[in-house]
């Protein structure tokens, strides 16, 4: 397993990792194609002509489409995910995340058997917003403003290509075969 850290300077995740014989050094995220084509941002192919694009595409929105599902049963359980994050502290959100992960799994596992009543007992007037919104700051911070001048130095389109070609193949050799 590559060992992750954070760079303060890049304001993004550092790892190391091959692709096809290539380094890569960045971690990525999947995303769909309202993203632009930055290396932390892996996106299907529109349109895939070819069944290596074919079926990069979809093991990529697959996987996307599982993580969204996952990121949105969280979201109805735990209103601190569905509040503006934008000001906080990346590791205060990290801990929340594990947090709010830990805390459903828990819950799952405890109440197997009457999970789905539970589910219907959900408090309709805060899963529809109806609760009084709470103000929140709207003053951009320098830690925000270092943060986003941080990111727009990672906007190497050629590098999201390439890594996204290289995925491809790397599916093509891994699952092309199995293909019907």
């Amino acid at each position: 397993m590559p060992r992750v850290r954070r760079s303060l300077r890049q304001h993004c995740w550092q790892t190391k990792f091959f692709v096809n014989q290539r380094p890569y050094n960045m971690a990525y995220y999947l995303a769909d194609g309202i993203y632009p084509s930055y290396p932390t941002f892996v996106k299907s192919i529109r349109l895939p002509q070819s069944e290596p694009d074919k079926l990069f595409a979809h093991h990529q929105e697959g996987c996307r489409k599982d993580i969204e599902r996952a990121f949105g049963v969280l979201q109805a359980r735990f209103k601190i995910i569905r509040e503006p994050a934008r000001m906080w502290d990346i590791n205060d959100l990290a801990i929340i995340m594990r947090s709010c992960i830990i805390l459903h799994n828990m819950t799952v596992e405890d109440e197997r058997d009457t999970y789905a009543q539970h589910w219907t007992d959900y408090d309709q007037s805060e899963a529809s917003g109806s609760s009084t919104p709470q103000p929140f700051l709207t003053e951009v911070l320098p830690a925000f403003e270092n943060h986003v001048r941080a990111r727009s130095e990672l906007r190497d389109s050629s590098e999201h290509h390439e890594l996204q070609a290289d995925l491809g193949k790397h599916i093509w050799a891994k699952f092309g075969m199995f293909r019907d």
